[in-house]
Order: C-alpha cells, then structure tokens, then sequence
C-alpha cells in the first residue's frame, strides 16, 4: 500500500464527512441545522481541555477504565500457535463499549442544552448505556428498539425500563436495528428543538462516524500502552467483531498507521453468505449505496432496496457498515472475514469452559475467527481481540439456539 494512504490515516474524514468515496451527509433540510451545529460543537470539545478532563474522570471512575488486557493462557494452549489476549471492555460498567461513546455525546448535548435523548438499539447494550447516563444527568430518554429484539433481549429491555428509559417497539420491516434507526431518525425530524440523537456506532451523517470513532479510540489507545508493558512490542493482528463497527473502529484506528499490525474486521455470517441473504456479512454480500445518511457497502438487490440481514446476533444484525471500514475495506488496510452462527456458538462455548469468561455473542464472532486462525500462527504471534461485550444478555438466546429451555436449569 501506498505510504501516502497511511500517512492520511489519522487526519479523518474530509471536510465534506466522507473517507474516499463513502460517509458523506445525506439528510433531510429539517436535520442539516442539527448536524451542523453538533459538528461546530463537537469541533470546539475536540481542543477543550475541560471537555476531556471530564471525560477522563468519568471514564475511570463511572465506567472503570483502562479495562484490562487479559493473556487468555487456557485457549492459547488449546489452540497452540499465536499468543491471545482479550481486550475485557465486557468489564466497563453497563457491561460492553458502548458507554464509552455515550458519555461524550450526552456531554455534548448538555453542552447544546438538550433535555431529551433518543437512541437506537439493537443489542440492547447502546440503549442501556444511553439510559444509564441519562439517569446520571438527569435526562429523559427514549430508546427505539425492534420488536423482535424487544423480545429476544428481554433482560436489556427490562434494565433500560429499571433505569428509567421509555423503550419504544419497532414493528416496521423484520424489526430488528435497522427499523430501530429509522424511526430513531423520524423522531430526530419531528423534535428538533430539545432532541438529540446519540448514535451508537460509526454510522449515520458526518460527523457521527468519525465523531463515535474518536470516543471509542480509548480501547486502541489504552491497548497500545497495555501491550507495551505485556510484550514490550505492539501485536501483529488485531481482531474485533463488526455490525455498524464501533468496538472495532475503537480498536482500530490508533493502529491504522502501524504497517506491521494485521486488522481484522468480523462480520455476522448468519447461516452462511448465500443468495437469500441470511447473513449480515455486508462487505461480503453486499455492494454501495445510502442508508442512514452516509454511503457505505449495504445489503440491497438489484433495484437499491435495502435487504433484511440475518444473525443470531441482534448487535451484528445491520444491513450495512460504518463508512470507514468500508473504506478500509477498499484500500486494502483491514481485512473482513465473516462467521457463521455455528461458529460463533461454538466460540461462546470454548471461552465459557476455557476461560471463564461469558461473552456476547457479539464478540463470540471475532473470538470464533482467533480459533481458526491461532492455530496457522507462531508461538511468538500476537493476537489482540476486542471482548467488547459479556454474555448475560444472551444467555436465553444460546440457550434455546442449544436445544435448551430455561426451566430446565431450575
């Protein structure tokens, strides 16, 4: 690759949101004053000392970071081959890396004077997160979520209502993220006055991508100190799961400009790539075109309308990917791989047992692809995977995927 590529890595976006041919701003009139004015806003916070003191002390003392770095020795030596550690943001508080993102857009909403905030969720860990902070300052939250997620992440559902969230059900389409995020930016149009909207991945209009990408980069940022204190060197492959891709581009992006560090990106495989589209693989299956506001690589037939995806995974389960990473994906910097449901079950399984760790299944994903990987590895190969969520949220969803019916372990 070009060194030129790499040397415009960490200057983000253009001026016009866009990472080569994709991101971009595609909104209706009514939104166009919001986004410029969280831009403007954002862009004052980004050189503001008292911005980022903020978000330092909450991020140690109310999330509970840096998380850990875990040598994962067990599934080292059951695979053989490359040396594992995990990145435990599954540790953070509300349980994955989305309230790494949450408290800097919830400050800059205090900061625009906003009383309300809304999100999407598809997993449950965003809204949760959201909810969270709300309660923490005071503000009303509405979380739009698909119904069928309603249903098979019930216990996220119950802790958004426990912290005082109104969930809102989305029975357009299959009901799932991407339904959620519809309605989530119909409401945006309708309350423009005291809404905002935090977005909880790398997706939507500019400056949302690059704007989630820069709050998430702590897990990147505490990572390279981390590994330099393990190993005393960086690792040669990163690896996180992807559905919009805000864990990943996290982990990503502090590295994007070190040549020797292989980046990998893992898509839901579902029930494998095929023509009926019952994956959400879409660097795989897909091709370019717009959703959402931004233009990335999205399941879509031949007439642009968007394609319902499939996982067992309701994180994973988005029909299109963050702009940057279809970007990256282009230019050749990062690698995307997809992993089917089996695969990421049988990953779920392995951790529990090996290292005692229940993780999502969000992160099952990447973890499945180390397990194929680790093994065509050197001993002295370091691999990093972002554990980006733990698993209470999908123990019922495993469960029945296993054959099992919770009254059975009572």
């Amino acid at each position: 690759m070009a060194d030129d590529l790499f040397n415009s890595f960490m200057n983000g976006p253009d001026e016009n949101g866009r990472f080569g041919d994709f991101g971009g701003r595609f909104v209706s009139e009514t939104l166009m004053p919001l986004i410029l004015d969280l831009q403007a806003e954002y862009d004052k916070a980004k050189t503001d000392e008292t911005f980022w003191a903020e978000m330092d002390d909450l991020w140690e003392h109310y999330v509970g970071r840096p998380s850990p770095l875990y040598h994962a020795e067990r599934m080292t030596e059951e695979l053989g081959g490359a040396k594992i550690y995990m990145k435990r943001d599954e540790l953070n508080h509300t349980g994955a890396h989305k309230i790494n993102n949450v408290l800097g857009q919830i400050i800059l909403a205090r900061r625009m004077g906003k009383k309300r905030i809304i999100a999407e969720t598809g997993a449950g860990q965003h809204g949760v997160a959201t909810a969270t902070v709300c309660a923490k300052f005071g503000l009303k939250c509405v979380v739009y979520m698909g119904a069928h997620d309603v249903e098979r992440q019930a216990p996220n559902v119950f802790r958004m209502r426990l912290l005082g969230a109104e969930i809102v059900p989305v029975t357009s389409g299959r009901g799932t993220l991407k339904d959620a995020m519809n309605d989530a930016l119909r409401d945006w149009v309708t309350n423009v006055r005291d809404t905002f909207y935090c977005i909880g991945t790398v997706a939507g209009p500019h400056p949302y991508p690059a704007m989630v990408r820069d709050f998430q980069a702590i897990i990147g940022k505490e990572v390279r100190t981390q590994m330099e204190t393990a190993e005393g060197r960086l690792p040669d492959t990163l690896v996180a799961a992807i559905g919009g891709g805000s864990n990943a581009m996290g982990l990503f992006f502090p590295f994007l400009d070190d040549k020797s560090v292989n980046i990998v990106g893992v898509e839901a495989g579902g029930k494998g790539v095929n023509e009926k589209m019952e994956h959400c693989a879409s660097l795989t299956g897909g091709r370019p075109g717009v959703l959402h506001g931004n233009r990335t690589y999205l399941l879509q037939d031949d007439d642009g309308q968007i394609l319902e995806g499939f996982s067992i995974s309701a994180g994973l389960d988005y029909p299109g990917i963050g702009p940057e990473h279809a970007w990256l994906h282009d230019i050749g910097r990062a690698q995307y791989v997809s992993i089917t449901d089996v695969e990421a079950l049988a990953a779920f399984q392995k951790c529990c047992q090996l290292e005692g760790i229940i993780p999502a299944l969000e992160p099952s994903h990447a973890l499945a692809h180390v397990m194929k990987i680790a093994p065509t590895l050197p001993k002295d190969h370091i691999i990093c995977m972002n554990m980006c969520g733990r698993g209470d949220k999908d123990i019922f969803t495993v469960a029945r995927a296993l054959g099992f019916e919770m009254g059975e372990f009572a």
